[in-house]
């Protein structure tokens, strides 16, 4: 009797921590006057105020962002269709943060708050000097802001997991092994505070995927991922020079490995904001580009999302979905039929604008 076919086995997406979904939002995080709000103007081309004191922004301002990609415009211009649907990057101007805000200082805890209804950071960096904005500190060191931020989150979650810990203990003490996934849930909650008591952020440690799950329930503020955008001077920026860069780097390489830093001037995407007819020449004269898209570019990433396209006359669309989803799932966003009755994905390549189309069954 031959043997039997080894049944194929079915590959697992990676976990990872947050929330899953594609209604995510990535907020902008950082000490008050630090250029935050004015990021968030410029960025989603809108005009909330952005004054030179602290807690300027008390309610979170939330808006979006179409993600740049020249794929997309290149199938307008080809379509030319009546609707044409980007993908959109969720963006949260968050209230500035001072030392004590977990324990209730300036917003203290309605601040937190805001950030745990967030699942990335862009942390924000203030490098410029500038009289007419006063820092909150006295004098500009984002390094130290920077660990303020951090060791806030650090204290939130500590006294988040203290609170709940005990509830899920009294489930294990009632149930034992019986069940496992509250025992799982509460050593996993006990490593994370005793990591986080050791001044490391939970989404910088190694966690097993059963870990992840427990983790996932509580959204800590430290699992979200971060990307830390650098603030400077126009001059600085053109110049492509800074006292704080070097430091900032090195600082990155020792406190986050591997975390990704865009160097941008909000005085500059202002200027070039309030002076839309000038603003290719006055970029081309200084030999210098916004960093906006690519802010925008990798915010999008960090969320964990990515999309494709459905395209034709009446309507060009970026469809949003979670990175790793297999194609009848993507299928189903547009349709729920679509990802019962998948048969295969029909996948283009662009390039010199044209395309090149082939079929692949999946």
């Amino acid at each position: 009797m031959p043997p039997k076919k080894k049944e194929k086995e079915t590959e697992q997406s990676p976990l990872y921590l947050g929330r899953f979904g594609t209604s995510l939002k990535i907020g902008i995080v950082g000490v008050p006057n630090v250029g935050k709000s004015t990021f968030f103007n410029v960025l989603c081309k809108q005009s909330i105020p952005a004054e030179n004191f602290p807690f300027c922004t008390i309610d979170p301002n939330e808006s979006r962002v179409a993600v740049p990609d020249d794929r997309f415009d290149w199938l307008c211009d080809h379509f030319k269709p009546p609707s044409k649907v980007p993908a959109y990057l969720q963006v949260v101007d968050i209230a500035g943060l001072v030392k004590g805000a977990s324990e209730g200082a300036g917003l203290g805890n309605a601040f937190l708050s805001h950030i745990k209804a967030c699942d990335a950071i862009f942390s924000m960096m203030r490098v410029f000097d500038d009289p007419d904005v006063t820092h909150v500190d006295g004098e500009v060191d984002p390094i130290r802001d920077t660990e303020t931020i951090f060791q806030e989150l650090r204290m939130k979650d500590i006294a988040y997991l203290t609170d709940n810990i005990e509830k899920v203990h009294k489930i294990v003490a009632r149930m034992g092994d019986k069940d496992k996934a509250a025992k799982n849930e509460y050593e996993t909650m006990l490593k994370a505070r005793e990591l986080l008591q050791e001044g490391k952020d939970v989404r910088k440690c190694t966690w097993s995927n059963k870990e992840i799950e427990a983790l996932n329930k509580h959204l800590l503020l430290t699992s979200k991922p971060v990307i830390y955008l650098i603030n400077m001077s126009e001059k600085d920026y053109i110049k492509k020079k800074g006292k704080w860069l070097m430091k900032i780097k090195q600082y990155l390489d020792e406190a986050d490995p591997g975390a990704m830093m865009i160097p941008f001037s909000g005085a500059l995407e202002q200027r070039l904001l309030d002076d839309p007819d000038n603003a290719k020449t006055f970029l081309e004269e200084n030999k210098t580009q916004s960093n906006l898209n690519k802010i925008i570019v990798q915010g999008y990433k960090t969320l964990g999302l990515q999309y494709f396209f459905t395209v034709g006359t009446d309507e060009v669309r970026a469809w949003t979905i979670q990175k790793y989803t297999k194609a009848p799932q993507a299928a189903g966003k547009i349709h729920s039929d679509m990802e019962r009755g998948f048969i295969k994905a029909v996948v283009s390549t662009q390039s010199t604008g044209s395309f090149n189309t082939f079929n692949t069954t999946i």
